[in-house]
C-alpha cells in the first residue's frame, strides 16, 4: 500500500516579495491594455506596423508576471525597476501611459522599500524571540 504524501509545506515569502509580485501582476494587466491602445491610436512610427502595439504590451505582461517569481532575488527587484522605466517610456508614444508609469511606480516603490523595511523589522523581533530577549 502507498501511504499519502503530505504536501511540500509552502517556501516562507517576505513581505518586499509578495507586495513587489501584486504590483506586477495587476500592472501586467494594465501594460497589456496599453498595448491595445497604442494599437487603436496607431502611434507607432511610420514603417511599423501598428500590430507590434499588441505585440510588445503582451510580451511585456508576460515579463511583469515572470518578474513577480523573480523577486525573491535581489536582481528580480532590479529586473522589476527595469519594467518600470520601459512603461515610463511607453509615455512617448501615449502620454496617459505616464500616469500609470507613476501609479506603478509609486506603488512599486512602496512594496520593495516599505517591505523591505517590514521584512528586517519582522526578521529583529523574530532573533529577539529565538534569543529570549
Amino acid at each position: 500500500m502507498t501511504t499519502a504524501e503530505s504536501p511540500r509545506p509552502r517556501r516562507p515569502r517576505g513581505a518586499r516579495e509578495s507586495l513587489a509580485s501584486v504590483v506586477l501582476g495587476f500592472e501586467s494587466v494594465i501594460v497589456f491594455l496599453g498595448g491595445l491602445v497604442v494599437f487603436g491610436l496607431g502611434v507607432l512610427p511610420a514603417g511599423i506596423p501598428d500590430w507590434w502595439g499588441i505585440v510588445a504590451g503582451s510580451v511585456l505582461a508576460v515579463v511583469m508576471i515572470l518578474a513577480g517569481r523573480w523577486v525573491r532575488h535581489s536582481w528580480g527587484i532590479v529586473v522589476g525597476w527595469g519594467l518600470q522605466l520601459i512603461v515610463a517610456l511607453g509615455a512617448i508614444l501615449v502620454p496617459a501611459l505616464g500616469i500609470v508609469a507613476l501609479v506603478f511606480g509609486g506603488l512599486y516603490a512602496y512594496a520593495t522599500i516599505k517591505g523591505g523595511e517590514l521584512d528586517r523589522r519582522n526578521a529583529r523581533r523574530a532573533a529577539d524571540v529565538t534569543n529570549g530577549d
